[in-house]
């Protein structure tokens, strides 16, 4: 694949370029991974095996599928699995912190971040939200804020946030933190340990099947943050086999206590994908992604066209270039159109003839 970063694998292990090559083979070129990632062929095996065996009556342990992936998921956050929930979107686990919130609250967001985020924060109308620019949220923070909730990464354009300075701003400040990294897990390495709560859905940048989601809380789940399993069903007791009728008498004593009954033929894909983020190695994964990122804004460069500030991103977005998506999908080209903007996501099954190939569209 012309343009690669080699993988750090060797001897019996597949070279990046070699395991790409094996689980992506796309007919368009797709560059929309910020909108839905591909899924990996080990995961599409995966779950027609699942679905043909629950078709034949003979089922397979898929909620040991589902540890699999809280497992697979820890690792890649750097934190415990007793650490991790699992569930299916980000809407609902931003509910679950907002209802911990006592009224009155402060909570601070990005101007125009995501609304799976935000928008459960704004319903409580007993909150105060206040929006600011990304690049002043550090500076925002102050002495009556209780939460700061921030995409690691924004949709719309793919500017980073300084995720360094909002810990130390909310540490000086006593406040808590929520951390949306769906645009960022994956490529961009993060440390789930430094904040309070960090939420993700994996149908992106983790090559997950939709329906799979992850919230990371404190070591004491939460309970110093008056986080409540307000969802809690069978599958969040600590024997959710004894756990089925009446009241959950003893929940898990673990983040698993936060889990929403899982979504089962998507967790039997995920733990593949999430596999697959491993062996590739985020590391690898972020050379690879921002370099091919970085050919596209030199190539807009000497087109004439100036993307929105974004260094070191994955993501680049072109103002004013929005209305183009659709003649770009006819030209077989899959990118998006957001708040106005060209945006394309550049991930691993992407190559530099894949930048040249959209660069070449734009041209025309």
């Amino acid at each position: 694949m012309d343009g690669e970063v080699p993988g750090p694998h060797s001897g019996p292990m597949e070279s990046f370029e070699n395991l790409v090559r094996t689980e992506f083979a796309p007919k368009t070129t797709y560059l929309n991974t910020a909108g839905t990632g591909l899924l990996p062929a080990r995961t599409l095996v995966a779950m027609r095996d699942a679905a043909a065996s629950a078709a034949a009556g003979l089922p397979s342990d898929m909620f040991a599928d589902v540890e699999a992936s809280r497992s697979a998921y820890a690792r890649l956050m750097g934190v415990p699995a007793t650490r991790v929930a699992t569930g299916a979107s980000v809407a609902t686990f931003s509910g679950l912190v907002a209802s911990s919130l006592p009224a009155g609250a402060e909570v601070l967001t990005a101007e125009a971040d995501f609304s799976s985020l935000v928008n459960p924060l704004h319903l409580r109308d007993d909150l105060k939200v206040r929006g600011v620019p990304l690049e002043r949220i550090a500076e925002s923070v102050g002495p009556d804020t209780a939460l700061v909730a921030v995409s690691s990464v924004q949709s719309a354009d793919g500017r980073i946030a300084d995720l360094a300075a909002v810990r130390e701003a909310a540490r000086t400040h006593g406040a808590r933190t929520l951390i949306d990294v769906s645009q960022s897990n994956g490529w961009l390495p993060s440390a789930a340990d430094d904040f309070d709560f960090v939420v993700a859905v994996a149908y992106k940048w983790v090559l997950c099947p939709r329906g799979v989601a992850f919230l990371v809380v404190p070591e004491d789940l939460g309970e110093s943050a008056g986080l409540t399993p307000l969802f809690a069903g069978w599958a969040s007791g600590e024997r959710p086999w004894d756990s089925c009728y009446g009241r959950v008498e003893e929940l898990a004593h673990s983040a698993r206590r936060f889990d929403e009954s899982p979504a089962l033929f998507s967790y039997t894909g995920a733990r593949h994908s999430l596999a697959l983020i491993e062996e590739l190695g985020v590391e690898t994964v972020h050379a690879h992604d921002t370099a091919l990122a970085d050919r596209f804004r030199a190539g807009l460069a000497s087109l004439g066209h100036e993307p929105v500030p974004a260094p070191g991103s994955a993501i680049v977005s072109v103002p004013g270039l929005g209305h183009r998506q659709e003649e770009l999908s006819r030209a077989g080209v899959q990118v998006s159109d957001r708040a106005g903007n060209l945006r394309a996501a550049f991930h691993v099954y992407n190559t530099a003839a894949d930048v040249d190939r959209l660069l070449d569209v734009l041209a025309g």
